[in-house]
């Protein structure tokens, strides 16, 4: 017998999952179809959703499909999700995943890049949470939402401001939608990773020296100590969301920071400015997506690349970040 009691059941449950299609999304869905949810991914991209499902549908529990949703486009969202409740009587959790990644010095990003990340993250996160909430209210098992935030929006990381600054307010969002809706009977998580082996490399967008800006990422996003397993990341997830738990910080090394951000925030703003002067400079403007940076010829340090990153590329291939044009 555990120390801790077993969660409630969400079995028979329906749940929507938005940036659905791959990496951490797609596995959530898979977790929460394991435990017996009838999910419906969202994702932009029609052609990456028809893949998703398709990997998906073998489940013997759970059921999936998709559902073609920009998060940025407050009606479509709304559409999307009365669609849900039409089609399957209620809706019971929502995780509010879809985000960008963008990575390189803040004035190569521009302000272009910190508008792009708010309206794709905060904004794209506030469009489902509000669409949502009118029917999570309703649900007879106690409507749950799920914000995934970052340990980037608890404290600065240099070549990844625009990202920081939307994760931060989707940290706030959390709390502060927890506190409001508690009355209601929903529940409000506020979900806070630190680096994941997803294979997330491949469709962040590079700016500055974009070679040298992938390599730094593609590298520390699969190094085994600094990254966390992404499928038991989603484990932990789902299951914080079942015992409708407020916050969680995913990786031993996010905790960390986060507590020292918290206990020590002028020291920790040292370290990281100590840290951020061994980052790239340099570079054309605009940015370019990972996959293309990939193919357009070898970053830095290949070999040691190679090994850090070799559990990271294998996620890519698992976890449906690849597409058919590029090795899937």
């Amino acid at each position: 017998m555990g120390m801790f009691p077993a969660p409630p059941s969400i079995e028979g449950l329906t749940a929507v999952v938005t940036g659905g299609s791959r990496g951490l999304g797609f596995l959530m869905a898979r977790e929460l179809m394991a435990r017996g949810c009838d999910v419906v991914l969202f994702a932009r991209d029609g052609d990456e959703l028809h893949r998703a499902v398709g990997r998906l549908t073998p489940s013997t529990v759970g059921s999936v499909r998709g559902a073609v949703c920009d998060v940025r486009d407050k009606a479509a969202v709304r559409e999307r999700i009365d669609e849900v409740v039409d089609g399957n009587g209620r809706l019971d959790i929502v995780v509010a995943n879809a985000g960008i990644i963008q990575v390189g010095p803040a004035d190569a990003l521009g302000t272009e890049g910190f508008h792009d990340a708010m309206d794709a993250i905060f904004n794209g996160t506030l469009n489902t949470a509000f669409a949502a909430l009118p029917h999570l209210r309703s649900s007879p098992a106690g409507g749950r939402l799920a914000l995934i935030g970052s340990v980037g929006g608890l404290l600065a990381v240099p070549h990844l401001l625009p990202y920081s600054c939307a994760k931060a307010s989707v940290a706030v969002l959390a709390e502060g939608l927890h506190a409001e809706e508690s009355p209601h009977g929903v529940s409000v998580t506020g979900i806070h990773p630190g680096l994941l082996r997803t294979g997330s490399h491949l469709h962040a967008q590079f700016g500055g020296d974009r070679r040298r800006e992938y390599a730094w990422f593609q590298a520390l996003a699969g190094a085994p100590v600094l990254s966390m397993n992404a499928e038991h990341a989603a484990e932990r997830i789902v299951t914080a969301v079942q015992r409708r738990r407020p916050r969680i910080v995913l990786s031993p090394l996010a905790k960390l920071g986060a507590v020292a951000h918290g206990l020590a925030p002028a020291t920790t703003t040292r370290l990281t400015t100590a840290a951020g002067r061994l980052l790239p400079t340099g570079g054309g403007p605009g940015t370019a997506e990972g996959i293309e940076v990939q193919a357009q010829g070898q970053a830095p340090a290949p070999r040691l690349r190679e090994w850090l990153g070799v559990l990271n590329e294998r996620a890519a291939d698992r976890f449906n970040q690849r597409g058919r044009h590029d090795g899937a």
